[in-house]
């Protein structure tokens, strides 16, 4: 077969997309003439990027394949980001040229001069993520309308933030009651809700996308993996686990592969899921250690021992083999500390650049999901019926008093009454045990609480 080369420099047809389409479009049971729809939900940087892969890989089979993302319409792009844009656009001559030949430079130059609105979803139809200004992607068919978007699609990529996952595919469950076929939808999540009632458990993203629509659990898979957006769509070398029931996560990895992005599976969607919200939550406290240390290395590394502690602590609560997840875990840390909103939003607020009073949703960013974790984690470590026997004292106590970082994060984010800089406090308290000693604390003993998972 002979491939064609695209604008960005990717080969189509020479490495068997072309048959990797076709047998999830047999699999899916899609005849000839019909065509495999497929929706992002949300336009972050995140279900943004996911949309342009495929894109990129599938979208010049049109007669086979739709790839489509939904997001809100009327979000103004503001002033000093229309005039950052323009810089973007200028200094690509590829993206010039694209936008040039689409007759659709000028408003850019009109925004420039402030002679004109721009809005987010006319922006993203030419590639342009409103929180990821800086890396142009591949035009995109966008769609403001969501019961238009999603009411036959046979594909639904979750893009949302988790803490807006529940609200939206509520209302989209009214878009598909009269649905014969069951959707499969993917979602890249990362965050978690504390249910206290009955009995204290987490709720995650495919939990409350099951709950909103009906979807059975075997058509509802995560994605995730130690990546960063943009990094992806440049063709860094990444990979990520696709998690899920067998039915389909197999089929799906093949179909999401590329050879820039490996893609694995996995059949236990909802600790993978909650290990991404995990994750985020001690990525805001390493930012703001960075920051304050003047990025002191030493500091960095004693915050990192801490936190991976209280991170393999809290795993022997959640699954019966933490020692599964130890690699997927730092892996994930590691890049969000590297490079993550979360590590960069704690870095703002150590600053003073951000504050906590100024929400979760920051200009240029989107949501940061690990300020929401942060409450979820803490309330539901926090409750009596979850005790644990202290190592030292002899009696039982809330997991969440054997996570100092985790506490002291809740105080800062949730509760307001600290500041940024009492992070290093947690780290300097002479009372404090060996991070060593938490994780032989975690591997003696039975910790494990099903429950939590909402296992019986």
């Amino acid at each position: 077969m002979v491939g064609s080369v695209h604008m960005n420099g990717s080969v189509h047809g020479a490495n068997g997309t072309e048959e990797r389409l076709d047998e999830l479009r047999q699999l899916i049971g899609k005849s000839d003439g019909d065509l495999l729809k497929i929706v992002s939900v949300g336009a972050g940087a995140w279900g943004s990027v996911f949309a342009a892969l495929l894109q990129d890989a599938y979208g010049h089979f049109r007669e086979k394949v739709q790839i489509r993302i939904w997001r809100r319409p009327g979000r103004v792009v503001d002033r000093s980001t229309a005039e950052h844009l323009f810089e973007v656009i200028n200094s690509r001559e590829d993206v010039l040229r694209r936008l040039i030949r689409r007759c659709a430079y000028l408003k850019y130059v009109e925004a420039r001069l402030g002679d004109r609105k721009l809005y987010a979803d006319e922006i993203l139809k030419d590639g342009f993520c409103l929180n990821m200004i800086e890396t142009p992607l591949c035009p995109l068919k966008v769609v403001t309308n969501l019961q238009e978007a999603v009411w036959d699609a046979d594909i639904v990529v979750n893009g949302l933030p988790s803490t807006e996952t529940r609200e939206v595919f509520e209302e989209i469950s009214k878009y598909w009651k009269e649905r014969i076929s069951v959707p499969i939808i993917i979602s890249l999540a990362k965050g978690i809700e504390a249910s206290l009632d009955p009995i204290p458990h987490i709720i995650t993203p495919t939990q409350m996308i099951s709950s909103a629509t009906g979807v059975p659990t075997e058509n509802i898979l995560y994605l995730g993996g130690p990546n960063i957006a943009s990094e992806i769509y440049n063709k860094e070398y990444a990979n990520a686990r696709i998690c899920g029931s067998n039915k389909w996560r197999k089929p799906l990895a093949k179909f999401l592969r590329q050879p820039h992005f490996i893609v694995w599976d996995n059949s236990d969607l909802v600790t993978h899921e909650v290990m991404g919200g995990l994750k985020n939550v001690y990525a805001i406290g390493a930012g703001m250690v960075a920051a304050l240390t003047n990025e002191s290395a030493t500091s960095k590394s004693v915050y990192f021992a801490h936190c991976t502690s209280e991170m393999i602590f809290i795993t022997h609560l959640l699954t019966e083999q933490p020692e599964k997840l130890a690699g997927p875990l730092l892996a994930d840390t590691y890049v969000t500390l590297l490079k993550g909103r979360n590590a960069w939003y704690g870095q703002m607020l150590a600053k003073g650049e951000l504050s906590p009073d100024m929400g979760d949703s920051i200009k240029g960013k989107g949501m940061i999901q690990g300020i929401s974790a942060v409450g979820a984690f803490f309330e539901l470590l926090s409750q009596p019926s979850l005790s644990v026997q202290h190592p030292e004292e002899n009696k039982q106590v809330a997991p969440a008093e054997l996570c100092p970082i985790l506490k002291r994060l809740y105080r800062i984010l949730i509760k307001r009454e600290l500041t940024a800089r009492d992070i290093l406090q947690a780290l300097r308290d002479e009372t404090m045990n060996d991070p060593r000693e938490r994780i032989e604390m975690a591997q003696s003993h039975a910790f494990y609480r099903s429950s939590l998972l909402g296992k019986p």
